[in-house]
C-alpha cells in the first residue's frame, strides 16, 4: 500500500495534543489501539454482496475487475471474527437498489448510471432484494442479532437507521470494511466523520475495482476524514 500515513502509537507531537486537549471537551482519542477500543467500536461491513463481489455478479457483468473484491471478503471472514471475540459491535450494510416498480432509482441516479455504465440497472438490474446478486457474498454473512442496516444510495447514514444503532450502542468509532472503497465505503467514512465518529479504514477490509481507486480513497480519508489501517493493526489493538 502506498499511501504514506502516521497511526503511531503516539499520535501527533506533545505541542499540538496540548493545544487539542485545551479546547475538547472530551479528551481525544491519539492512538488507534484508544480508538478502536471493543467497548465503543463498531466494525461496519458495506456491500458484501452478490452483484458487487462475485464474478457471476453484476459488476463483473459490466466488465469491472471483482478480483480484489473475491480475495477482501476472504480476509473478512477473519476479521469479522476476531471483532466478535474482542466484543466489538458488528453491522452489516446492504444495498437494495433495482426494483420491479423502480422506487429507489431517481432521474439523478439513472441519468449517472446510463452516461458512464450504460445499461446498468436497467438492462442490468442491481441487488434486487430477494435476489442472487442483493444476497451476501460467500461466506461474509450476518450472525443472529447483527444489526442489518439496508440503504438505498452510497452512504450508509443517508435516510437510514444506522447512527440510531450506533449512538444508542454507545459508539465512538466506526472500524470500515467492504466494497467499493472509493464508492459506499468512502462516501459511508465521510459522513460518519461529519457526524463526529472516529473512523478507522480497513487497508486489505476494503477492495474497489481498480488499484488507483482503492489507493486514492485511502490517502484521502487519512488525510481528512479518518485512520487508515490494516486488518493486522485493527486486531492487534484488539489482542492486547
Amino acid at each position: 500500500m502506498s499511501v504514506q500515513r502516521s497511526n503511531d502509537p503516539g499520535g501527533p507531537d506533545s505541542e499540538a495534543r496540548r493545544a487539542a486537549e485545551g479546547l475538547s471537551r472530551v479528551p481525544p482519542l491519539w492512538s488507534l489501539a484508544a480508538k478502536v477500543a471493543p467497548a465503543h467500536t463498531a466494525l461496519v461491513v458495506v456491500d458484501v454482496q452478490n452483484d458487487f463481489c462475485s464474478p457471476e455478479g453484476m459488476m463483473s457483468a459490466e466488465g469491472l475487475d471483482v478480483s480484489a473484491a473475491v480475495t477482501t471478503a476472504e480476509r473478512l471472514e477473519g476479521f469479522i471474527a476476531s471483532a466478535r471475540r474482542a466484543g466489538a459491535l458488528v453491522v452489516f450494510v446492504r444495498s437494495v437498489l433495482s426494483s420491479d416498480d423502480n422506487r429507489y432509482l431517481s432521474d439523478v441516479i439513472l441519468e449517472q448510471a446510463t452516461r458512464r455504465r450504460a445499461g446498468s440497472y436497467t438492462l442490468r438490474p442491481v441487488c434486487v432484494d430477494g435476489s442472487f446478486g442483493g444476497d451476501y457474498y460467500g461466506n461474509v454473512r450476518p450472525a443472529p442479532g447483527d444489526p442489518v442496516v439496508t440503504k438505498h444510495r452510497y452512504s450508509a447514514f443517508l435516510r437510514t437507521d444506522l447512527e440510531t444503532i450506533l449512538r444508542t450502542a454507545g459508539i465512538r468509532t466506526v472500524v470500515l470494511a467492504g466494497v467499493a472503497t472509493n464508492v459506499c465505503v468512502e462516501t459511508t467514512a465521510r459522513d460518519a466523520f461529519m457526524r463526529d465518529f472516529y473512523v478507522v479504514l480497513s487497508s486489505d477490509g476494503t477492495a474497489a475495482y481498480s488499484d488507483a481507486e482503492h489507493e486514492a480513497t485511502l490517502t484521502t480519508i487519512d488525510r481528512y476524514f479518518g485512520q487508515v489501517a490494516s486488518i493486522a493493526e485493527v486486531t492487534t489493538a484488539w489482542s492486547r
